[in-house]
């Protein structure tokens, strides 16, 4: 990794943690982890470091999305047609 790749990608990370600031750094670094399999086929460690860095954007473009749309719904009862997710329950 560059330097310059270094510096961009340490403070892209502080964005994305600043945008989730009640999940710890472990948790952050596990949910990377998981969208750099979901979106890239590969697990963190395997990944490359701009691929990273295209994981952070990503991951950062859609706490700003959040953000911007407000406050998330309250969640549904239990057997609710929905999941937490969003996904329908119901075929």
């Amino acid at each position: 990794m560059t330097t310059e790749l270094q510096r961009e990608a340490t403070s892209v990370l502080a964005e994305v943690w600043a945008l989730s600031p009640d999940v710890r750094l472990g948790q952050l670094l596990a949910h990377l982890g998981f969208l750099g399999d979901a979106h890239l086929g590969k697990g963190l460690g395997y990944i490359e470091d701009d691929e990273f860095l295209a994981v952070l954007y990503r991951h950062r473009s859609e706490l700003l999305a959040r953000l911007e749309s407000g406050p998330a719904p309250a969640l549904r009862p239990a057997g609710a047609d929905t999941s937490i997710s969003g996904s329908p329950t119901l075929l």
